[in-house]
């Protein structure tokens, strides 16, 4: 069963010059799964929450490429806060782990890499549902 321990921060390549620095991500190497889709959360307002919400399948890697949030994970037992706040690392988050994005600095952008195409199917957006999921160890 996944837990809050399977959430880890990756380290991201680096290149640096005089000119500015070049971050890449390539799947199933710099993070542990095929990147299938990608999409960003932007123009965030002060006090907002994103996520809230968990998947059955879905992996995900979040980066901070602008600004910071946090991000706080669930497996339904513990919880676990990370702040992301460099463009050099991310988390990943892998599946059946609720996700909260919270304290978005202003200008902030989440680039989020999945594992899938986008399937409503694998979201599980209620807590009840979720718990009830982790003990049965349901999954899609």
């Amino acid at each position: 069963m996944t837990t809050i321990n399977d959430c880890q921060i990756l380290d991201l390549p680096k290149i640096g010059s005089e000119r500015g620095n070049l971050t890449f991500i390539e799947g199933n190497n710099h993070v542990p799964f095929e990147i299938k889709r990608v999409y960003y959360l932007y123009d965030i307002p002060g006090g907002e929450t994103r996520g809230g919400h968990a998947h059955r399948e879905i992996d995900e890697f979040l980066v901070a490429v602008s600004g910071s949030f946090d991000v706080i994970v669930n497996d339904g037992s513990n919880e676990r806060r990370f702040s992301l706040n460099q463009s050099y690392y991310g988390l990943h988050i892998p599946s059946m782990i609720w996700r909260e994005l919270v304290n978005f600095s202003s200008g902030a952008v989440c680039l989020v890499l999945a594992s899938a195409v986008y399937d409503e199917s694998d979201y599980i957006r209620q807590w009840v549902e979720f718990e009830s999921a982790k003990t049965t160890k349901q999954c899609k």
